[in-house]
């Protein structure tokens, strides 16, 4: 008798939280990290994730502008994340990564990051007010993770939209 109400427990608490992973689905995230900074993106708006390989210069653009990269027969462009918000270059290191903005937003663009902080579910941050100094339109929020540290969540199709990002020409 005592294995059926605790099997009746435990299926009434697997419905609950069924219940309520469906009333609020979490969000997956990619961390990263930008210069000391770091980023979350989601999911849905990176297609795909490159080890830094050979870029091809452009000449008479802007420092934060690396280059071209031929991806598969497509041609991107590669902009180094870290210069664009804050001047200072990434280094290059095995641990940089590319970020290939996800086709939905219709624009070969690649974002250099220093480095991958792993996938993530939004729901393990806490959501904080934070005044930014920049007023950056591309930050969708700023969290906090378990140990406190900030996190900016970054809003891609806003970057993407941005005048000074897509004006790449000095």
């Amino acid at each position: 008798m005592a294995g059926h109400n605790s099997m009746k427990a435990y299926q009434l608490e697997l419905s609950e939280r069924l219940k309520n992973a469906t009333a609020s689905p979490s969000v997956t995230v990619l961390g990263v990290s930008v210069g000391n900074d770091r980023w979350l993106v989601q999911m849905n708006d990176v297609g795909e994730v490159l080890p830094l390989s050979k870029l091809t210069p452009v000449a008479l653009t802007q420092p934060w502008f690396l280059g071209a990269a031929n991806v598969r027969g497509d041609l991107y462009g590669i902009t180094d994340l870290a210069a664009f918000f804050t001047g200072d270059a990434t280094p290059r290191s095995l641990k940089a990564r590319i970020l290939l903005a996800s086709p939905q937003f219709g624009v070969n663009s690649g974002l250099l990051v220093s480095k991958m902080l792993g996938i993530r579910s939004l729901a393990d941050f806490e959501p904080v007010e934070e005044a930014d100094k920049e007023a950056l339109l591309c930050v969708a929020g700023y969290y906090k993770d378990k140990e406190g540290q900030l996190w900016r969540e970054l809003n891609l199709r806003e970057l993407l939209r941005d005048k000074k990002f897509m004006q790449i020409a000095v």
